[in-house]
């Protein structure tokens, strides 16, 4: 089996030594299902400094990545035929399970971690895709891309003990996960719901789903509005659905 590669540009490499104490990454790893190769933005700077950044034209606050080393960096990279170029900015798309999933059909995923003030928008050219992970700015784009690096190998045949563990996960369907409880049947008062020990799988199906439809109303409507444009929940009144098609 060949490897799933990620080539990552950066300034901060040693950002990525998380991984190797992230359990199902660092053993996708260990297993050479994926391959993660830094690209350190400092080596492709400009002059006896590495310069890699400028004072922004028309004035403004910090600093902003220069475009040659990026490119250089860039171009530095062997390239499959089956490739995404990433590139992180809160100004991008923000990121979806199904874009996991998307590229967890490629063999390759190229991420450039943006800086400082952000980069030289002459950058956005090499870029298949900009993406965020919120709407919210952080001091680079590393923590963004270990977030991709993570959610994407998860979805890689092979990473996971059980394959069967993804199929009712968050995010998989419009519809956040059911409950689960795990021993001991009662804590602080608190008891497993009787019908997950009643050993009845047609009714603890039909509960799991139940309750991950009264999750996602409760937490995440937006969920349901934007999959299922059609239809119009009307009223949720405790244990009642009451649905207007």
């Amino acid at each position: 089996m060949s490897s799933f590669n990620f080539d990552v540009i950066t300034l901060f490499p040693k950002a990525f030594e998380l991984i190797n104490n992230l359990g199902v990454v660092t053993r996708a790893l260990n297993k050479n299902l994926i391959d993660l190769n830094l690209h350190d933005l400092r080596k492709y700077g400009e002059g006896s400094y590495r310069q890699v950044d400028d004072k922004p034209y028309g004035g403004g606050a910090g600093m902003v990545l220069k475009p040659e080393p990026i490119y250089k960096a860039y171009e530095s990279i062997r390239k499959s035929p089956k490739s995404k170029t990433l590139l992180m900015t809160p100004q991008g798309k923000v990121l979806k399970q199904k874009d996991l999933l998307r590229w967890s059909t490629l063999d390759q995923i190229i991420i450039i971690c943006g800086q400082y003030e952000g980069f030289d928008e002459r950058v956005r050219c090499i870029a298949d895709e900009e993406i965020s992970i919120g709407d919210y700015v952080l001091s680079g784009g590393e923590i963004p891309a270990i977030s991709i690096i993570n959610g994407l190998t998860r979805l890689l045949p092979g990473t996971l003990g059980d394959p069967d563990s993804l199929i009712n996960e968050s995010h998989n369907s419009p519809l956040l996960e059911y409950p689960q409880y795990t021993r001991p049947q009662v804590f602080r008062n608190m008891k497993v719901p009787d019908v997950l020990i009643s050993g009845n799988h047609k009714e603890i199906e039909f509960w799991r789903e139940e309750q991950m439809l009264k999750r996602t109303f409760k937490r995440r409507q937006d969920l349901i509005k934007s999959e299922f444009r059609d239809l119009q929940i009307d009223e949720y009144d405790g244990d009642d659905w009451l649905w207007d098609l």
